[in-house]
């Protein structure tokens, strides 16, 4: 089974003035993604990736584009979930035909499905796929949550291998605990990233990691992995404004806009998100 690393990286899109995406941003974007921030997997066109304003057309363009440019660098996971089964199901076949390395599904939204509705839309997702399936978890974002008891029977199904988990700590730890050997818990929040690989997840799908990639990694591997708590425990507290000041505007317009100020132009956001006003600027400048 494929192994996705101990930090992923939820990439951005890029976009050019006309609000298109910027192919050439795109791939300078994977380039200093893999090679100086360290991320072991980009999601490309998750919630970050800004995909509900993104055509189907637009993600298999960029599926199949971040697959060759990545040329193995990286694994390339796909963002095909929405609040639709039959949609999901769709994209997520055309998405294996890129071929990206694995499937990111977020819980579906708005519909507010309850438990056994959510265990039939991944499970009848996964079934199309031969690829390893992560799901996603971010009750701020879905208004419902996975319970522990279902994220454990979908971990029963072979090509469900791990969950993001934008939960508390104690959800993360009872997953961690139960889960077959094969399944993996990713913390979805850059600031509890630390605390809930303390209580058993593997690693973190992060948004930080396009501007402190290199510090997160060091972190997870060089020090928490080795023993050196205090070590992982400090830089984890220099880290922490930068983490929270990045969610202090609808993500991902401040990631972007940092983006943009160091050197890296991924262009704006799309309609509903808006830039940062001048105060949300003014904070985000001084924590680069």
């Amino acid at each position: 089974m494929i192994d996705f690393g101990r930090m992923i990286t939820a990439m951005v899109t890029p976009f050019n003035d006309q609000g298109n995406i910027d192919w050439d941003q795109t791939a300078s974007l994977i380039d200093y993604l893999v090679e100086e921030q360290r991320s072991d997997s980009l999601v490309v066109s998750g919630t970050t990736g800004e995909s509900p304003t993104l055509t189907d057309e637009e993600k298999l363009e960029l599926f199949a584009f971040a697959v060759k440019h990545a040329a193995g660098r990286c694994k390339i996971i796909a963002g095909t979930g929405s609040n639709d089964t039959a949609h999901s199901v769709n994209l997520t076949r055309e998405a294996e035909k890129c071929g990206v390395d694995g499937i990111l599904l977020v819980a579906p939204y708005y519909n507010k499905p309850n438990q056994e509705g959510l265990f039939r839309h991944f499970e009848t997702i996964a079934a199309v796929t031969s690829l390893p399936v992560i799901l996603y978890n971010v009750p701020s974002r879905t208004v419902v949550s996975l319970s522990v008891d279902t994220t454990l029977r979908l971990a029963r199904i072979p090509n469900i291998v791990a969950t993001k988990e934008c939960a508390p700590l104690d959800q993360i730890a009872m997953i961690a605990a139960q889960a077959p050997d094969h399944f993996k818990v990713y913390s979805g929040d850059d600031a509890s990233a630390l605390p809930a690989m303390a209580v058993g997840a593997y690693g973190v799908i992060s948004v930080a990691s396009h501007l402190a990639g290199r510090s997160i990694k060091e972190m997870v591997v060089q020090f928490f992995d080795n023993g050196n708590v205090n070590e992982a425990s400090r830089l984890h507290r220099e880290l922490l404004p930068l983490f929270k000041v990045l969610f202090e505007c609808p993500n991902p317009v401040a990631v972007k806009y940092a983006l943009n100020e160091t050197g890296h132009p991924v262009g704006s956001v799309r309609l509903p998100l808006v830039p940062p006003n001048e105060q949300e600027a003014q904070r985000i400048r001084s924590f680069l």
